[in-house]
């Protein structure tokens, strides 16, 4: 997945449109599913997602959601093109991201997503997917003269990030020195206020978040030092059943070109 250059943010930009533009006759088509198969819905399940441009975004302009019908992006849709095929009725919500992350676990009927699968959250969840991957990025302010040849090279240098966040987490355990926040929504501000050095987030995100919310273009990435899948994570206490039949939903998806599809409108 490239760093996003002006025009790549564009077309993300437009594709995040086009996909409000749609998102009456998607919610609809999503919240009829039931009607669509005559068979009474077998389990109530709770599926959570963070506001996460473009791979998870609200339709209302909120950092929250209450319904699938106001929730859009890549990771989401990705999901929403899976649950059509299971006979489940579907709750989604929109949360902070630790709130969600928390709430989750020990829960029945559970999920969350998009959730990065790591070593460290394997044995927490039971996991459907690959979704898509993400890229642990590092960028700079757009001025910055700052060059890293290895991860190494930023072991001295203050890293935004936010609470919570894999990537923060991961530099946070191998001993970086990282400012973290309730969201990663101010670090592009810290970064051109010399707050930081560096800001560590998806290489699709970075940019956006950067001109969206603060005006600021041409973000520099600095460095892409790692690549992970996401995935919908389900809860310990959910039945494997589900989780089954989950995934048998995200490869069905799959083999019909539908996530392929998604990606495209994207890139």
């Amino acid at each position: 997945m490239p760093a996003v250059t002006a025009s790549a943010g564009a077309a993300i930009r437009k594709a995040i449109l086009t996909a409000l533009a749609a998102v009456s006759f998607a919610g609809a088509s999503f919240a009829t599913q039931a009607q669509e198969n005559p068979q009474e819905p077998q389990e109530r399940l709770y599926i959570f997602t963070e506001n996460y441009p473009p791979y998870n975004t609200s339709t209302t302009g909120e950092n929250f959601a209450h319904s699938a019908e106001d929730i859009t992006g890549i990771c989401s849709e990705m999901v929403k093109a899976a649950l059509k095929r299971v006979n489940y009725d579907i709750v989604m919500k929109m949360r902070a991201w630790n709130y969600a992350y928390n709430w989750v676990q020990g829960r029945e009927n559970h999920g969350l997503f998009c959730t990065a699968r790591t070593d460290e959250r394997e044995n927490q969840f039971q996991w459907v997917g690959p979704l898509a991957p993400i890229e642990w990025t590092l960028f700079a302010a757009p001025d910055s003269t700052l060059e890293l040849d290895s991860l190494e090279d930023a072991k001295d240098l203050r890293i935004a990030g936010y609470r919570g966040d894999v990537m923060s987490d991961y530099l946070i355990d191998q001993g970086f020195n990282v400012i973290t926040n309730v969201s990663g929504d101010v670090n592009p501000r810290r970064l051109v206020l010399g707050q930081a050095d560096l800001w560590v987030t998806d290489g699709l995100v970075g940019p956006l978040v950067a001109e969206e919310e603060h005006g600021i273009e041409g973000l520099k990435p600095v460095l892409v030092f790692r690549e992970t899948p996401m995935y919908l994570a389900v809860s310990n206490e959910t039945d494997p059943a589900i989780v089954a039949d989950l995934q048998a939903a995200v490869d069905a998806a799959k083999a019909a070109g539908e996530f392929d599809a998604i990606t495209a409108k994207y890139q």
